[in-house]
């Protein structure tokens, strides 16, 4: 019976040995990111963040509980956001090109949106507006919404 014990217990150290390096190289492979923005995660509390650094690196450039229809001196610089705001209405983040939420004359309605579930988008030179324009750097105004997202943040 002991040799039994001792056999299934180097089976599975033996097991353990082979999937954690796997899965480590897999997150090396993928580019996998946002150790910065895994550390800044907390308890939902109805706020926004968005900061000028990828991986929510350094202090937020704002931080809004409410919508924003000018980011004003954040304009044009953030190049990661978070969304811990409450679970349930009005809790995805919709992001906008333009000030207002593009609702000025001339201007069209380029937005993305950050879903709660998503929890954070470390990385926006990899993300696009509704109409194709890169997120990163190009955020002027936000709203908390329940849909109507013309594309997601990653």
């Amino acid at each position: 019976m002991r040799k039994f014990a001792v056999t299934a217990a180097l089976l599975g150290l033996t097991a353990l040995g082979v999937v954690a390096p796997a899965a480590t190289s897999q997150a090396a492979e993928s580019g996998a990111t946002g150790p910065v923005c895994d550390s800044k995660w907390g308890a939902r509390n109805g706020n926004m963040y968005a900061w000028d650094a990828g991986d929510c690196n350094g202090n937020p450039l704002i931080v809004a509980s409410g919508d924003s229809t000018n980011w004003g001196g954040a304009n044009d610089k953030a190049s990661s956001v978070m969304n811990r705001g409450f679970t349930g209405n009005l809790s995805i983040v919709k992001f906008y090109f333009w000030e207002n939420y593009g609702q000025d004359a001339g201007h069209d309605a380029r937005n993305t949106c950050l879903y709660p579930g998503e929890l954070y988008a470390d990385n926006l030179t990899d993300n696009t507006f509704s109409l194709g324009s890169t997120v990163d750097n190009n955020i002027r105004s936000h709203q908390w919404v329940n849909g109507g997202c013309g594309a997601t943040l990653t």
